[in-house]
C-alpha cells in the first residue's frame, strides 16, 4: 500500500440507504483493501497499541466560487476558488493516509455562476449543479447546509439536493455525497428535513509501534448544525414550513445515537462561529457551546468568514475567548477550524486515534488545526487543477453570455472605493430603483401608507473586505447584466418597513457602528474603519439627512438628523424605508419586529434594479450632496481611509476632502481625511 493511498467504503447515513460513490471507485477502494491486508500481519498486534492519524479536510463558505475567476472584472483571480483547493486536497492526501473531506455549508449561492444556475438556468433533475460535479470530482465525504442554501427556496434546493423534502421523491440527482443537518425539522410533524446524522464506515491505515501496518475499520459519525437566523432571513421561504430545534439539545440526542452505532469519532459540521455568552437556542455562532458540550472529537466552523485558527495574525480571532488556542487550533481541548470563504483555503484537522481493546479512541487534546492557504505567505498561488475548469465548462460560458447582456447606459464610473466617506454613487442606484419601485406599489395597493416619508436603505456590500479588488465598479458605457450583479450582490428581496424616527435613528447608529471611535485628543494617525464591522451592514439611507460625529462613542454618534427640508425627525414619527429581508430580519438590534414590515414584495432587489434601468435606459447622475456626512474634527487629528490603490490622488465628497498618503504595496493604498467644517 502506498504512503498517500486512502481507503474508503460507501457512506450510508443512519435514516437510509444511498448510493453514492461511483462503481469504479468502489473497486478500486475495495482492491486497495485487499493489497493492504496482504501486505500486513495478518495477526493481533500484541506488542502495543495502533495508532493512526485520521485527518479531516474541511472547506466552508464556498458560496458558489468554483472557479478563481472575478466574474465583476472578467479575468482570473488566483486568489481562491475550489479548482485551487482540489490541489490543496490532493496535496493533503499525498500527506496523510487517512482523510475525509467535508463541506461546512453556503456552498451554493454567492457567485454570479451560482445565480445565473438558480434563476436563469438551473439544472432538471437530470443535471445537477456546477460546485457539486466539481465537488463531486475532489470525492467529497459529506456535507451539511448553511443559511445561504434556503436563499432560493425549499423547492429549489430539494430538486438540486436531491432530497425529497416533502416526502415525494422527483429523482432528482444531488450530489455524490450525503448531506447531514440536524437542527432544522417540518413544522408539520417535527420530523427532520434532511437526515440528522450520518455513520460513515472507512478503513483506517494505523501502524505499531514497532512500524508494522494495519488496516482496520473505523466508523465516523457526523452531525450538522445550521444557524437559527435562517428563519429570519428567509421567511419568506420557510414560514410555517420548518421551524429549528435547540442545537445541543439535538446535539446530545444525535450524538448519543450515533454512539449506540458504533461510532468512534464525532465530527460536528456547524455552520457558526464562537460565541462564549450564556447559551441561547437562538444562537447563530454556536461553536464554543458544541466544544463545551463535551460531545465530540472535532468541529468545523464557519459562517463568520473568519481563519481560525490565524495565529500569526495581529489580532488572531477568538483569542479572547475562553479555552481557545489559537496556536493550535483547539477550543476546550477540542480541534477546530474555520477555513476562510470562497475557496481562500482548506481547514485540516489532525485527530490522533489509539485503538485499545478493539476500539479506536480519541486522543483530542493532542489534535490540532492549521489551515493550507491557496496563496502562500510569498503571495503566489497553487496551481488550479485543470480538471475542475473543465467539468464546468458549460456553466462557466453560460454565465459569462448572460453577464454580457445590455441593460442601460452609465454616463459615468460609480464605485463603492469610497463608499464609507462620502460616495453613494453606487448606492444611489440602489437606493433610487428600491424607492421607486415601493413609491409605486404604495399608490396602488397601499393607501394606508402614502402619507409616510418615504426612504431608502442600501449598503456597500463589496467595500475591500476580500482584498483590493473587492470593490464595486461601473465605468462609464454600457451597463450590464454584470454590473447589475456588482450593484447587488446578494438574492435578497425588497421589503418596506415602517419604522418612528427614534427606530430610523437607532438604525443608523447601527450602521455608524462601521467606524472607529475617533480621539480628537491624539495627533498620530487614526483608522477610520473598523474592520470587524461588515460593510454589507453600513446602511446609508436616503430620503433623510443626518450627521456623524466620530468623536463620540457606538450608539450615540448620530448628532443631527432632519428631513430634507431642514426640520428635525422627531421621535415618534412614521417612516416608510426601503430595504431588503435581510435586515429585515436582523431588526432586533433597533428595536424591530416581524410587524415593522408592512410591504414583502417577493421580488429580488437585483430584478427590481435590473428593471428600473432597463426601463430608464440610462443611470443619470449621482447625487451630489450625500445623504450623510461627518461632524468636523479639529485640524491637528489625522484620520485614515484604506481603499484601493491606484485612485486619483485627491478626491471630494460633500465636505469629505481626501488626499493620497501612500501605497501598502498590496494592491491597497491609504488616504488621510479632512473634513470641512
Amino acid at each position: 500500500m502506498t504512503d498517500n493511498a486512502v481507503l474508503r467504503q460507501p457512506t450510508v447515513p443512519v435514516t437510509m440507504t444511498w448510493t453514492f460513490r461511483p462503481l469504479l471507485r468502489l473497486a478500486t477502494g475495495l482492491l486497495l483493501l485487499c493489497l493492504a491486508a496482504c501486505a500486513v500481519h495478518p495477526a493481533q498486534d500484541r506488542r502495543g497499541d495502533l495508532h493512526a492519524t485520521l485527518a479531516v479536510l474541511a472547506t466552508s463558505d464556498l458560496h458558489g466560487h468554483v472557479l478563481g475567476y472575478d466574474y465583476y472584472r472578467l479575468r482570473e483571480d488566483p486568489s481562491g476558488g475550489l479548482d485551487r483547493i482540489a490541489t490543496l486536497v490532493a496535496q493533503a492526501r499525498a500527506r496523510y493516509r487517512n482523510t475525509l473531506l467535508v463541506d461546512n455549508g453556503d456552498t451554493l449561492q454567492g457567485s454570479p455562476l451560482a445565480d445565473w444556475q438558480a434563476r436563469v438556468q438551473p439544472p432538471d433533475c437530470s443535471g445537477r449543479l456546477a460546485i457539486h460535479e466539481a465537488m463531486d470530482r475532489l470525492g467529497y465525504d459529506a456535507g451539511t447546509l448553511g443559511n445561504h442554501e434556503f436563499n432560493y427556496g425549499l423547492p429549489f434546493l430539494s430538486r438540486v439536493t436531491g432530497v425529497p423534502f416533502n416526502g415525494d421523491d422527483p429523482g432528482c440527482r444531488g450530489p455524490n455525497f450525503p448531506l447531514v443537518l440536524s437542527n432544522l425539522v417540518r413544522t408539520q410533524d417535527g420530523t427532520p428535513l434532511l437526515p440528522p446524522r450520518l455513520l460513515l464506515e472507512r478503513h483506517l491505515y494505523a501502524t505499531t509501534s514497532d512500524g508494522r501496518g494495519r488496516v482496520l475499520p473505523l466508523r465516523i459519525g457526523l452531525v450538522g448544525l445550521a444557524p437559527p437566523g435562517i428563519l429570519r432571513w428567509d421567511h419568506r421561504h420557510l414560514d410555517g414550513r420548518v421551524r429549528m430545534a435547540d442545537a445541543l439539545q439535538v446535539l446530545q440526542a444525535q450524538v448519543a445515537a450515533l454512539r449506540a452505532e458504533g461510532a468512534e469519532v464525532i465530527v460536528a459540521l456547524v455552520h457558526g462561529g464562537l460565541d462564549a455568552s450564556p447559551w441561547d437556542p437562538g444562537m447563530d455562532n454556536p461553536g464554543w457551546h458544541v466544544a463545551a458540550s463535551g460531545l465530540v472529537d472535532a468541529i468545523v466552523l464557519g459562517h463568520e468568514h473568519r481563519r481560525f485558527p490565524d495565529p500569526r495574525a495581529s489580532a488572531p480571532p477568538y483569542a479572547e475567548l475562553p479555552g481557545v488556542d489559537v496556536a493550535h487550533g483547539r477550543v476546550l481541548d477540542v480541534p477546530a477550524v474555520m477555513p476562510s470563504f470562497w475557496g481562500r483555503a482548506l481547514g485540516v484537522i489532525e485527530l490522533p486515534l489509539v485503538r485499545r481493546d478493539g476500539h479506536w479512541q480519541v486522543r483530542r487534546a493532542s489534535g490540532r488545526a492549521f489551515l493550507m492557504d491557496v496563496v502562500d505567505d510569498q503571495g503566489t498561488p497553487v496551481p488550479a487543477d485543470a480538471g475542475v475548469a473543465d467539468t464546468v465548462a458549460e456553466a462557466h460560458a453560460g454565465t459569462l453570455a448572460w453577464l454580457a447582456r445590455p441593460i442601460a447606459e452609465s454616463a459615468q464610473e460609480r464605485s463603492t472605493f469610497f463608499a464609507e466617506v462620502g460616495d453613494t454613487s453606487a448606492l444611489d442606484l440602489v437606493n433610487q430603483a428600491q424607492a421607486d419601485y415601493i413609491r409605486a406599489l404604495v399608490a396602488t395597493s397601499h393607501p394606508e401608507l402614502r402619507d409616510l416619508p418615504l426612504l431608502s436603505a442600501a449598503a456597500p456590500f463589496r467595500s475591500g473586505a476580500a482584498g483590493p479588488d473587492d470593490y464595486t465598479q461601473v465605468t462609464a458605457g454600457p451597463l450590464t447584466q454584470r454590473h447589475a450583479a456588482d450593484l447587488y450582490l446578494y438574492p435578497n428581496t425588497l421589503v418596506a418597513l415602517k419604522v418612528t424616527g427614534a427606530q430610523l435613528k437607532a438604525w443608523l447608529e447601527q450602521s455608524a457602528r462601521r467606524f472607529r471611535r475617533i480621539n480628537p485628543d491624539v495627533a498620530a494617525p487614526q483608522a477610520l474603519v473598523d474592520t470587524t464591522v461588515p460593510g454589507y451592514n453600513f446602511d446609508v439611507i436616503a430620503g433623510v439627512h443626518y450627521v456623524i460625529d466620530l468623536t463620540r462613542p457606538a450608539g450615540g454618534r448620530i448628532v443631527d438628523l432632519r428631513h430634507p427640508d431642514g426640520r428635525p425627525v422627531a421621535p415618534d414619527e412614521p417612516f416608510l424605508v426601503a430595504s431588503n429581508n435581510y435586515r429585515a430580519g436582523n431588526g432586533a438590534g433597533i428595536g424591530l419586529g416581524a410587524e415593522a414590515v408592512v410591504i414583502d414584495t417577493q421580488t429580488g432587489n437585483r430584478e427590481v434594479l435590473i428593471d428600473w434601468l432597463r426601463q430608464r435606459g440610462h443611470t443619470g447622475t449621482p447625487a451630489e450632496v450625500p445623504p450623510w456626512r461627518f461632524a468636523p474634527l479639529p485640524a491637528r487629528v489625522k484620520v485614515e481611509f484604506t481603499t484601493r490603490a491606484g485612485l486619483p490622488a485627491e478626491v471630494r465628497f460633500g465636505p469629505h476632502r481626501l488626499r493620497h498618503l501612500r501605497d501598502l504595496g498590496d494592491g491597497r493604498a491609504i488616504y488621510c481625511l479632512h473634513i470641512d467644517p
